[in-house]
């Protein structure tokens, strides 16, 4: 029997997070849908390495250096605005094979490593950026579908044509009052329904993908995609964040941590953007 259904597009699936167990030991899909939009990231970001006359090799070797502490710090940012939680169960703090990570962490640790690593390397910082920025959207783009699996990250009642169904038990966000007035019945089963806002996020990142492969031909200087991304993600997701009933949110101002952090993305961006064509034209003119 479907679990999962999106009513007004006539669609249902049925959704385990379980993919297999080795020896007794499960294998959520979770895992592997960010392992896929990790490695696909890094094609995408050889690809355009190469076309930026960076060596793809460096690429690959910042990943191995990155990896684990991308997820510590998306594995942080995630604790500290649930400590009220986690300080109960410290223990839980180490269980990331059911979810609870946060991209914002993930970057901002990435971006610290990318700083160190392109010293020690000798390249250019904001050129690293620009090609990273690519890898990012398509492994952000990919990854949002382990919020599916696991039936988590979603907004809000709607009726919207995206609207989508969840059993009720199976969810694994916070559900809201205004879900429970709107309970679905099927098969005497209750289903709540929502904002599917892991795929407003994917989409949203998908197509500030496209504007950017379409903008590189037209960029002055190193770092305006980079730049570009940084703005463009903000946007997408102080909107989408705003349709989240699991938001992280800063205690003492009631306000969603990444909606913050969105909006402080949006100014740097801006202001980064700002910057790299000022710095450009300030170097041609001195050639």
């Amino acid at each position: 029997m479907p679990n999962i259904y999106f009513p007004n597009l006539n669609l249902s699936f049925h959704i385990n997070p379980i993919a297999f167990n080795v020896f007794g030991v499960p294998i959520y899909w979770y895992g592997i849908i960010l392992t896929t939009g990790i490695l696909l990231g890094l094609c995408m970001s050889m690809y355009i390495a190469k076309k930026e006359g960076v060596s793809p090799d460096h690429i690959f070797d910042f990943l191995l250096y990155d990896i684990v502490f991308a997820i510590i710090g998306a594995r942080t940012y995630f604790v500290a605005f649930n400590w009220d939680y986690y300080k109960d169960h410290l223990m839980e703090v180490f269980n990331l094979r059911q979810g609870g990570i946060a991209i914002y962490g993930a970057i901002i640790a990435s971006f610290i490593v990318a700083v160190i690593y392109t010293r020690i390397k000798k390249i250019s910082l904001w050129q690293f950026g620009d090609i990273a920025a690519y890898g990012l959207l398509v492994g952000q783009a990919i990854g949002r579908y382990g919020n599916f699996v696991n039936k988590e990250a979603f907004g809000d009642y709607t009726n919207n044509v995206l609207a989508m169904q969840i059993m009720k038990e199976e969810a694994t966000t916070h559900v809201t009052q205004n879900m429970l007035d709107n309970v679905v019945v099927r098969n005497g089963i209750e289903f709540i329904q929502v904002h599917p806002t892991f795929f407003y996020e994917s989409c949203w990142n998908f197509v500030l993908l496209i504007l950017l492969l379409i903008y590189r031909k037209y960029k002055k200087g190193n770092g305006e995609i980079f730049f570009l991304y940084i703005a463009g993600y903000g946007i997408g997701r102080f909107w989408i964040e705003g349709l989240r009933t699991d938001q992280l949110i800063v205690p003492g101002i009631n306000i969603a941590a990444s909606q913050i952090v969105a909006v402080i993305s949006i100014v740097a961006g801006i202001i980064g953007v700002m910057w790299c064509r000022k710095n450009s034209k300030i170097k041609f003119k001195k050639m």
